[in-house]
């Protein structure tokens, strides 16, 4: 896989960075949040829970 770079927009460092190790393997994933939105990552995941309790959804675990 090769990074291939977008013409119409400038390069800009990953918001966040994961690594994971598994045995010689290493996956990194980068992320990018959308800028100049308003909403937090705890705004996104509440809405998130919301729909899953409307929608009836029960978690495998129980706590």
């Amino acid at each position: 896989m090769t990074d291939t770079m977008k013409k119409d927009r400038p390069t800009r460092r990953p918001d966040c960075v994961t690594e994971v190790r598994r045995g010689n393997t290493v996956l990194v994933v980068s992320g990018y949040f959308k800028q100049g939105t308003t909403a937090t990552a705890a705004d996104k995941m509440m809405k998130v829970l919301e729909a899953e309790s409307a929608a009836g959804h029960k978690p495998i675990y129980s706590a």
